[in-house]
């Protein structure tokens, strides 16, 4: 048999991060969810599943807007008319929705009950899917222990929405463990809930799918779902579905070797254009960090803005259609040896002493506080995002 395990999908959450920026691609931010939903949808049908799983977030929050639902309902009505059954868990977003608790839904579509485990069985296929829904979006205790024991006979999937204590820097909902999981006997578990792919290898399968779509900067590289295949013998195959309509990425780019702005910028474009390489059909929303330290670190010093408009360049050369540029950051360091800073004169080597005293000169401190105020006070919202340091100074960090 074969079902696809997909989770956190967030139906019409916004992607953020991007819409600031006049080259932005408006159209896929609005639609890149709905985009990802329907391609997993073809992939369903086109694969001929057995059934699908989604363990939790289907919707987002407290959406009101019922066109987000009824988009849903018509993805299901094409699941149902190709025979495929989908088992839907409410997760910690979907107990804040509307439309959790008000929409009908298809009836090829069976929804885990929030008051206490359920079973759902599939006599002809001989599995068993068991899961408990959220009731509130703040549900922080353990639902495992609650779970049926597995059926016998059959091929035992749990449903489950879940932090998995210790291996999330997700909000701690549902909390279990490891050995919990392991000690139900079930076949496998469908996790959801945290959004980047994570597999534990043996008996039983224990896998998140990771989010359907990323939505910031935070959530980069391939994103999709899991198509799950199971032999007679009860043996398990995962393959992983790609099918993020914008994917978010974050270049790293060493220039250590670069002495201009100008090598700079190539590099960059260098760096674009192998990230393309891979999978060139999806467009990228890039973040570009440049490191290292270089000879070009002093022309760089606080020029994001015309290095921005370099990779810009560097981008329409590539083609806007594949890549938009989200943030440019500036990490290099000046090109100098500091094990010799006392061999250079006099004067340098007291200030090097100065300053390497004045981060625990209380008074000092106090004092350049007090000076720095009225400018940072006067400073734009454009200054300020291209200096970190002023929102540093700003906090009273001045040390």
């Amino acid at each position: 048999m074969k079902f696809i395990h997909a989770a956190d999908i967030h139906l019409d959450s916004p992607l953020t991060g991007l819409s600031v920026y006049p080259d932005a691609p408006a159209q896929q931010l609005r639609s890149a969810t709905r985009d990802a939903f329907t391609a997993l949808v073809d992939h369903a049908i086109a694969e001929e599943v057995d059934f699908m799983v989604i363990a939790g977030d289907l919707y987002d929050g407290t959406w009101r807007d019922y066109n987000t639902g009824i988009f849903f309902c018509k993805e299901m009505g094409r699941l149902k008319r190709a025979e495929i059954p989908v088992y839907v868990l409410f997760g910690n977003h979907d107990a804040e929705s509307e439309m959790t608790r008000k929409l009908n839904l298809p009836d090829n579509v069976q929804t885990f009950r929030a008051n206490k485990p359920q079973t759902f069985k599939i006599d002809q296929l001989r599995v068993a899917l068991h899961g408990q829904s959220f009731k509130d979006k703040e549900t922080t205790h353990n639902l495992v222990t609650e779970y049926p024991a597995p059926v016998a006979g059959h091929f035992n999937i749990g449903v489950l929405h879940t932090a998995l204590e210790g291996y999330s820097a997700h909000a701690s909902y549902a909390p279990c463990t490891l050995q919990e999981l392991q000690a139900k006997g079930y076949q496998y578990w469908a996790l959801g809930h945290v959004h980047e792919y994570q597999q534990w290898r043996g008996t039983p399968t224990i896998v998140f799918p990771g989010n359907l779509q990323g939505r910031n900067v935070r959530e980069q590289g391939r994103r999709g779902a899991l198509l799950v295949t199971v032999d007679d013998a009860g043996e398990v195959s995962l393959d992983r579905i790609f099918i993020d309509i914008l994917r978010w990425e974050h270049v790293r780019v060493d220039v250590s070797e670069c002495e201009t702005l100008d090598a700079v910028s190539r590099s960059i474009g260098d760096a674009l254009q192998r990230l393309l390489d891979v999978d060139g059909n999806v467009p990228r929303a890039v973040r570009v960090t440049v490191s290292g330290r270089s000879k070009a670190h002093g022309q760089l010093f606080g020029l994001e803005a015309q290095l921005r408009a370099e990779v810009l360049g560097q981008i329409a050369s590539l083609g806007n259609e594949r890549l938009w540029l989200e943030k440019v950051r500036i990490e290099t360091q000046a090109l100098l040896d500091e094990s010799r800073m006392h061999e250079r004169m006099d004067a340098f080597t007291d200030l090097q002493a100065i300053l390497a005293s004045a981060g625990s000169d209380q008074e000092f401190l106090a004092q350049l506080k007090a000076e720095l105020a009225p400018f940072v006070a006067k400073t734009s919202i454009d200054l300020q995002q291209l200096v970190p340091l002023i929102e540093q100074i700003r906090q009273g960090e001045i040390a």
